[in-house]
């Protein structure tokens, strides 16, 4: 079985996105078969039509520059019509059993059309609603025109298509709102390799002593820096924290759109000498900056987008058995249990993110056996293995059908 999967961007850029990207590719071959894949012109810049990257075969679409992608709002519009085409074209190379497409629901249209043309059955895949995260990017508001565009243009994929998978259950509720029959949907959850992630059990000594973090309690943050990640509330506890625990440190690592408004809102807390910003860290030296974190924290706000999906970032830190404390906003409720697997406080309210840290580092008698169920957790359930075996069953009915 050959499958044609449709997306956004992949590697070899960096993103939740395209990590999860990789990680069904390479289960997907791991089962026996064989894939192909086409991505939009928001992947960006490349060098050649058709790149191979870690074993894996792309073909590029080019950014259109025709009128309409000129115009606010109707450009996304220009981009369906270059990557229909450059799906078709992938078909005829590669003759593929089924399309799967990935979301955003350009990608989907594209690939819809593409598929009734080549007569081929269709899987979509929906990893988050993209207009809500376009609501915190700031690219536009709940409600209005683009909004509920792209709103309209999902639920049309979502019922044309032959199948539909989402990442969690808060995205499956939304669709069955949709009145989106329930046997049409299946949920492929967020899951680690991991056999790339080993329990770290000591702290890099030399980047301890390099960040000067010896004898200290550190809070940490290893991630793009949105603002619905929620790192201003975090940096705003700290002031509390510290007066519980004056020898706490939070260790922000990363980058993003927020980076100068929380290295501005530390500066005017006067918290320089307990927050440590250091910037993005090349991929293979995170595990050391994770080494150094007691307590990480995820403390997402709570908003549609954090309500209806779930992180991949909590599941890598049980992973490497580091413990864990989140909002608890929809997405973290599906993967941490309370007090078992992690720890979660009431979202958007810095007290109690204070006081919960406060007993955390109170309590440490806890902390190996909610090592150990988190843990557990991921080898046990929250795999890849398990989450692609899931498609067996969808690809060979719609094979079928």
């Amino acid at each position: 079985m050959k499958i044609l999967h449709v997306l956004d961007h992949s590697i070899p850029l960096h993103s939740g996105y395209t990590f999860r990207t990789r990680s069904i590719l390479k289960q997907q071959h791991a089962l026996g078969w064989q894939t192909c894949h086409v991505t939009s012109p928001k992947h960006g810049a490349f060098e050649q039509d058709v790149e191979e990257v870690d074993g894996l075969r792309f073909y590029r679409t080019p950014v259109p520059n025709g009128l309409l992608s000129k115009i606010p709002a109707l450009n996304q519009m220009a981009l369906i019509s270059p990557m229909r085409k450059r799906i078709l074209q992938a078909i005829e190379e590669e003759k593929p059993d089924i399309i799967h497409a990935h979301s955003p629901a350009l990608n989907g249209v594209a690939a819809l059309q593409a598929a009734r043309k080549a007569g081929l059955p269709m899987v979509y895949e929906i990893r988050a609603f993209w207009e809500d995260a376009a609501v915190d990017h700031g690219t536009c508001k709940e409600g209005d025109l683009r909004y509920r565009l792209t709103r309209k243009l999902e639920t049309h994929v979502v019922r044309q298509a032959d199948a539909v998978t989402t990442i969690c259950e808060g995205l499956r509720k939304d669709l069955l709102a949709r009145q989106i029959p329930s046997d049409k949907i299946t949920v492929i959850p967020n899951a680690v390799n991991i056999e790339q992630f080993n329990l770290i059990q000591n702290k890099d000594p030399s980047l301890l002593a390099e960040l000067g973090l010896q004898g200290q309690q550190v809070l940490g943050f290893i991630g793009s820096f949105y603002a619905y990640e929620g790192l201003d509330l975090l940096v705003r506890a700290m002031p509390q924290i510290l007066a519980g625990n004056p020898h706490t440190m939070l260790l922000l690592v990363g980058g993003g759109p927020q980076e100068q408004q929380l290295r501005q809102l530390v500066n005017e807390l006067k918290l320089q000498a307990h927050v440590l910003m250091p910037g993005r860290v090349p991929h293979q030296d995170v595990s050391r900056y994770y080494s150094l974190v007691d307590l990480l924290v995820y403390p997402r706000k709570s908003m549609r987008l954090t309500e209806l999906v779930t992180p991949l970032k909590p599941l890598e830190a049980m992973a490497q058995g580091k413990l864990l404390l989140a909002s608890d906003v929809g997405g973290h409720r599906e993967l941490i249990e309370n007090g078992k697997t992690g720890w979660l406080f009431a979202s958007n309210d810095i007290p109690a993110l204070a006081d919960k840290v406060r007993d955390i580092f109170s309590s440490q008698v806890q902390w190996p056996a909610v090592i150990q169920q988190g843990r557990a957790y991921v080898e046990g359930q929250r795999n890849w293995g398990n989450s692609v075996q899931a498609y067996t069953p969808i690809y060979q009915r719609i094979l079928k059908a």
